[in-house]
This record gives structure tokens, sequence and C-alpha cells, in this order.
């Protein structure tokens, strides 16, 4: 449950308060290619005018946070924001 205390007190002022989560998270079933960019682009939308969105990004990035958009950024963003603030390599493009 969040609290309006500092570590969670940004919750409140988020854009996406209230917003579907589906825009966030995959679905369960199957997404195309497309449907993902557009899904990832609606909500990425979203988090560039929230005034909480490094808060947001900085959250998901402490608790390691596997899926979705967070702060702006999908989970592979994310990794390759931790791998370069760690220092370590890049992932390789897919061949």
């Amino acid at each position: 449950m969040a609290t309006d205390s500092w570590e969670w007190g940004w919750q409140w002022r988020a854009e996406c308060r209230g917003e579907d989560s589906s825009l966030f998270f995959a679905p369960n079933a199957p997404e195309s290619r497309q449907e993902k960019e557009i899904r990832e682009h609606r909500a990425k939308a979203l988090c560039a005018r929230c005034p909480v969105r490094i808060e947001c990004l900085e959250f998901a990035i402490r608790i390691r946070e596997p899926h979705g958009v967070w702060g702006g950024l999908n989970e592979i963003e994310r990794r390759l924001l931790i791998r370069e603030r760690e220092g370590g390599a890049t992932l390789r493009p897919l061949r």
C-alpha cells in the first residue's frame, strides 16, 4: 500500500495515476512488434510530461523492475542504463 512518505509520495503526483496499467505493461497475450511500439510510444508520451518522471525511473532502477515502462524507459532501456552506470558493457546488437 502506497503511503504519503518521501519514498512513495511521488506516486501521488504521477501523470499516470489513474491510467490503465495495460498502457505501461505488456499484455498476457502475445503482442506484435507494432502493437508494442505503439503502446510504448503512448506510455512514453505520458511519461514525458510527468512531473515525477525522474523519481519513477530511479525507483524502477533501484528495485530492478523487470517489466513495463517506468520513467519513460522500457525494461531493455533500463537495463542498458544500469549497465552504463555500473561501467559495464552495453548489450550487443542482434545479428
